[in-house]
């Protein structure tokens, strides 16, 4: 007999390791009542009742049993009844995914209140106006939330109570003035529902229920899982738990701490405070709040008791934790926490403080940070002394230099974004609602809130800029401005610049400088010096653990002996791809062109010679810049086209030509070769391979400028390491051939300079039929090198440059598509075909060295990935090195914490 399942769990029962089942609040909801800190009692409702819901439309059948049954438990436990008339019991019911989704999913408070209850709630507290004050809290939440009324509506009244009343906050509207905006409110509810505002405790509670669970699908939080690339299978938990209440009087309020600053990182006393308020209100932005040092001053036994609870936490999960209380006149209850959401900056402060501090070891540290983050530490700064127009200041709340247009709503940042603006968002405080714009825009600006608020929260998720709580700006969003201190207004489209490390605000563009982080790579700062940045000195750390634990070499893909140096600055352990068809551009082009337009084998042969010196050059620079360490020199694979004049062009220019009856002969020559050779599709034509096989003497030439540079570095005691790769191979007879040439070339040079060369020859595989055919493939290859840029296009039947342009901005939007497959590979596809040729390469060649050299080689999670299917090497641009080297180091300690479990 199968066991019944469990749908409802007390927060008694579980811990901070449930989170799949009981979400990331619940779970640690139970873990901090485990620990014997003051939470409120309550239950969870699991993920897996929330995924029945969804799949049938339907809640479990056993579900509002349990839910009364543990409704009952929390009834004797309370020693009240929810929305009991005389001594009612309050709760709120919160949604609680395993993953953090801050603001988009549904939340309502004060359930259990009803023209009852509210009296007896009054009686109970022994404070009117906070009763009333809460029921129109709930209507609010609830019409909003659970009925789907328009939040703008109950906005509206409440903003004409205040102007009424003549006051600006609603903490000076008294109990007679909230009376009548519950009767207003509730009018609201009557005209949009066409139902009354329901009375019954129970049926708001299984409502808002019904509510959060439907709240997994809404628009915005499906949205933010893409954008966080969570999985849309997870469901969400629901939370009942007891009220207390912060507003209660100038004794109660609500707030949110940090265990260290989430925007610096720094070890202190982080968050914000609101006396005489629920916690919606600090999250909301909607008031501003005061630095949460400022309660000791207010009630000192309920901060005491706060930042022993604060280092208890950080204690026990050894991480920043991000802290939800309410103060209940003195007494102090902890709603929820969580490992806080951080600035890129702050993770790797953190993970070093947390190491220095015994807590964690290097490996966990690796885990504490990601290679995004570490791109973002790397994005350039506002030049210090640069003249600027500061107009502004607020809350440092997530570090970055953004500068765009002024806009101020979501569907105006989409907009413009999309039609290639730059934008900053400018709200008196965001919602959930503008998820999308924030997505869009290169930064966020609020003249309200704090570091806790929405925009805060969010913009540190994504790694967004944002300054908060610039008070002294005004927003106009309903004018689309912005008035600054005196008197200058910032119209729509406005030029302005935000720095999110200062908290300033600039008009017009300020420019901006390397970042130390980049300078640190580029070798410009020592981070074992004195004066170097504190962070410098934890990326310094943090890349030292990741290289003693990575297996995965990181390899460079350049061109030339520049940038070649560069990438070893940044700890290129050699080039994985140097793409010859970047050496003839420019000034070489007109001589690959006669060599591929020669009639004659004198006009080839003449052409080859002119080409040899040149390609000896190049690769006697790059093997010096690169000495000792591979370079892997990939044959010519250019499209045609791109050595060829556009045929529209010339066939332009030759009739006008002819119709002055003037045309040149060579112009003709020309266009008739252009017609011949002309491709439908170039990307899958007479490139690669193919063109070394049909051009005579092409990649021989090539060979062997790579073999005398080779012999004139290694006469000269230097130690080149080339590795001489044949692109776009689909079948092994190919390679055998071209191969067969190359040896022949490598012997010849050998024995001209009396030097003996070990050049390694390989290919790409960026074919299906290549991957599929590995086996045979390996017999005549020593390397194989993962171009994954084609193997996409060809496995997806794409051309990247078309669909990118076209319907991929759809397909991200519509979910079919978590992220681009060309940004990130697609392990089901395209991964597939790697796993396929790596098995079979190395069991035909178990020497066989293998490496990437698409842009997935740059791409965190694909090197993940790379490192589980046994690869030796990714090869990148020199900027992403580093995140390729971390991610690597990153990969390999996963790997070994899991085969410890």
């Amino acid at each position: 007999m199968s066991e019944i399942q469990k749908f409802v769990y007390d927060f008694t029962e579980g811990n901070k390791d449930l989170k799949d089942l009981l979400g990331g609040k619940g779970a640690n909801l139970a873990e901090m009542t485990k620990l014997g800190l003051p939470v409120p009692p309550g239950f969870t409702i699991t993920t897996e009742a929330c995924k029945v819901y969804l799949e049938s439309g339907a809640e479990p059948v056993a579900l509002r049993d349990e839910v009364s049954a543990h409704l009952d438990a929390l009834e004797q436990r309370m020693g009240k009844q929810l929305g009991q008339p005389d001594n009612p019991l309050l709760v709120s019911v919160r949604s609680g995914a395993k993953f953090s989704m801050p603001g988009m999913m549904d939340t309502v408070l004060n359930i259990g209140l009803s023209d009852k209850s509210v009296q007896g709630l009054a009686k109970q507290a022994g404070d009117e106006r906070f009763a009333w004050d809460s029921y129109r809290r709930l209507i609010q939440m609830f019409g909003k939330t659970v009925l789907g009324v328009d939040g703008e509506l109950f906005e509206e009244a409440l903003d004409k109570a205040k102007e009424l009343k003549k006051v600006t906050v609603d903490t000076d509207l008294e109990a007679a003035d909230l009376k009548k905006l519950v009767t207003t409110f509730k009018k609201i509810v009557k005209k949009e529902t066409g139902r009354d505002f329901p009375q019954d405790p129970r049926e708001q509670m299984d409502l808002a229920i019904k509510a959060v669970f439907d709240s997994w699908n809404g628009d915005r939080a499906k949205l933010y899982r893409r954008q966080e690339r969570i999985p849309h299978d997870l469901g969400t938990a629901v939370n009942v738990c007891s009220m207390v209440f912060g507003n209660l009087g100038p004794d109660s309020g609500t707030g949110v701490a940090f265990t260290r600053d989430p925007a610096s990182g720094h070890q202190g006393v982080y968050g914000d405070y609101l006396q005489n308020a629920q916690g919606e209100d600090v999250v909301a932005g909607i008031r501003n709040t005061v630095p949460l040092a400022e309660l000791e001053s207010i009630d000192k036994k309920s901060y005491d008791q706060l930042m022993q609870i604060m280092e208890t936490l950080e204690n026990h999960y050894k991480d920043l934790c991000d802290i939800e209380f309410t103060i209940e006149r003195g007494q102090l209850w902890m709603l929820q926490t969580r490992v806080g959401k951080r600035t890129a900056g702050a993770a790797f402060r953190i993970a070093t403080q947390l190491v220095d501090q015994g807590l964690i070891d290097e490996a966990e540290a690796l885990q504490r940070v990601t290679g995004a983050q570490l791109a973002q530490l790397m994005f350039p700064r506002f030049d210090d002394s640069a003249k600027v127009e500061q107009v502004g200041r607020g809350i440092a709340a997530s570090p970055g230099a953004a500068v765009g247009k002024a806009v101020f709503d979501s569907y105006t940042a989409v907009k413009w974004s999309r039609s290639g603006e730059k934008v900053i968002l400018i709200r008196r405080e965001t919602n959930p609602d503008d998820l999308d714009g924030m997505i869009a825009a290169e930064g966020i600006l609020t003249s309200r809130g704090g570091k806790t608020s929405h925009a805060a929260v969010v913009a540190r998720g994504m790694g967004k800029t944002c300054v908060c709580g610039a008070e002294e700006l005004e927003v106009d969003t309903k004018r689309r401005r912005m008035t600054v201190p005196g008197g200058h207004v910032v119209e729509e489209g406005d030029l302005i610049s935000i720095d999110g490390s200062s908290g300033k605000v600039y008009l017009g563009e300020v420019p901006v400088v390397p970042s130390p982080v980049v300078e640190y790579f580029e070798g410009r700062m020592h981070a074992g010096a004195d004066d170097a940045d504190e962070l410098v000195q934890a990326v310094h750390r943090i890349m030292a653990f990741a290289d003693r634990k990575r297996s995965l070499r990181v390899r460079a893909n350049a061109d030339n002996a520049e940038d070649a140096l560069r990438a070893r600055r940044f700890g290129a352990q050699g080039i994985g791809l140097c793409r010859t068809e970047h050496m003839f551009l420019g000034d070489r082009r007109e001589l690959v062109e006669r060599l591929i337009l020669a009639d004659t084998d004198t006009e080839r042969e003449e052409s080859l010679k002119a080409l040899l010196p040149l390609q000896r050059k190049d690769f006697v620079e790059l093997f010096s810049a690169m000495d000792g360490l591979p370079v892997t020199v990939r044959l010519l694979d250019p499209p045609l086209h791109e050595f060829l004049p556009d045929i529209t062009e010339l066939s332009v220019r030759v009739a006008l030509a002819e119709s002055r009856k003037d045309a040149n002969e060579n112009d003709l020559r020309l266009l008739q070769a252009v017609h011949r050779l002309h491709e439908q599709n170039p990307m899958l034509g007479l490139r690669g391979v193919r063109l070394g096989l049909v051009i005579p003497g092409l990649f021989t030439m090539q060979v062997r400028a790579i073999a005398e540079a080779a012999a004139e570095r290694k006469n000269a005691k230097g130690d080149p390491r080339a590795e001489i790769m044949i692109p776009l191979v689909g079948t092994v007879q190919e390679l055998e051939i071209v191969r067969e040439e190359a040896d022949q070339v490598i012997a010849e040079v050998e024995a001209a300079t009396g030097t003996e060369l070990k050049l390694a020859i390989g290919t790409m595989i960026e074919l299906p039929r290549a991957a599929l055919t590995a086996g045979q493939i390996a017999e005549a290859a020593e390397f194989f090198s993962f171009g994954t840029n084609d193997l996409t296009q060809t496995v997806w039947g794409f051309s990247r440059d078309d669909v990118e342009a076209s319907f991929f901005t759809a397909y991200l939007e519509k979910g079919i598509f978590g992220v681009s497959p060309f940004e990130t590979i697609d392990k089901d596809g395209v991964g597939s075909l790697v796993k396929a040729a790596v098995k079979a390469g190395r069991e035909t060649r178990p020497d066989l060295k293998l490496g990437v050299c698409g842009e997935h080689g740059g791409d965190p999670e694909s090197v993940h990935f790379f490192h589980e299917v046994g690869l030796d090497y990714v090869s990148c641009s020199p900027f992403r090195i580093p995140v390729a080297r971390l991610e690597a180091g990153r990969a390999a300690s996963q790997s070994e914490g899991s085969d410890h479990r």
